[in-house]
């Protein structure tokens, strides 16, 4: 049986990711807060159902996609493991069709990896309330594909990887490597790693060209903090 939390008491929060520093990068922010507390943490979908299980957290962020079993299918264990615990997808990609999926099978949101702190504490304090919240980034693009009619969503500049589609979006809206690195929780050096390979993957001779690649396909709208 789940226990009401007391008035005023932390969130209980629990991570489920196989990137040890976008972990640690939460733990840090969470550490720093005094309305949420990390109670646990998970490197891939049988961990993440351990976590629940044992210290049942209110929210449990879970990435959607994880190296034995992705977050959805991990969510919908949940809803019979430990239905007291909210989950929160974590993406790197506002998929309008995944999102659907995750609230189908349990989710009471979902948000970007990229999101701001306080896009994220809003979500996980909405989740611990029962309530089903998104990101405003996951929404807006939701929202858009409504409007096309549900047609599949279809990235911009798909010869990237996701994360290399990521970190230039970054770049084309004023980031330097450093303020990349800390947004997405990665060493500057493997960010360095990304952007020397972009514009091979792009076919384009350099970094400027890839920037205006980017900023033709409607990338760099981030805003500096």
């Amino acid at each position: 049986m789940s226990q009401t939390p007391a008035v005023g008491a932390p969130v209980r929060v629990a991570v489920a990711d196989d990137h040890t520093l976008f972990r640690e990068g939460l733990r840090a922010l969470f550490d720093s807060r005094a309305d949420v507390e990390l109670v646990g943490s998970a490197a891939d979908g049988a961990e993440a159902v351990k976590v629940a299980v044992t210290a049942r957290p209110q929210v449990m962020l879970m990435d959607i996609r994880m190296p034995d079993e992705d977050g959805i299918a991990v969510t919908s264990r949940l809803q019979v493991l430990a239905p007291d615990v909210a989950v929160v997808m974590l993406t790197m990609v506002d998929d309008a069709e995944q999102l659907a999926e995750a609230i189908r099978h349990g989710a009471v949101g979902y948000v970007l990896k990229g999101a701001d702190e306080d896009e994220l504490l809003e979500v996980v304090h909405a989740a611990a309330r029962r309530e089903l919240h998104f990101g405003p980034s996951a929404v807006a693009h939701a929202r858009a594909m409504l409007r096309a009619g549900g047609a599949p969503y279809a990235p911009p500049l798909p010869e990237l990887s996701e994360r290399e589609r990521e970190i230039l979006d970054l770049l084309a809206s004023g980031y330097d490597v450093a303020r990349i690195a800390g947004r997405l929780h990665l060493s500057t050096k493997s960010v360095r790693n990304y952007l020397t390979g972009i514009p091979r993957r792009l076919g384009v001779p350099d970094r400027e060209s890839a920037l205006a690649r980017a900023r033709a396909a409607g990338l760099g709208r981030h805003r500096l903090p």
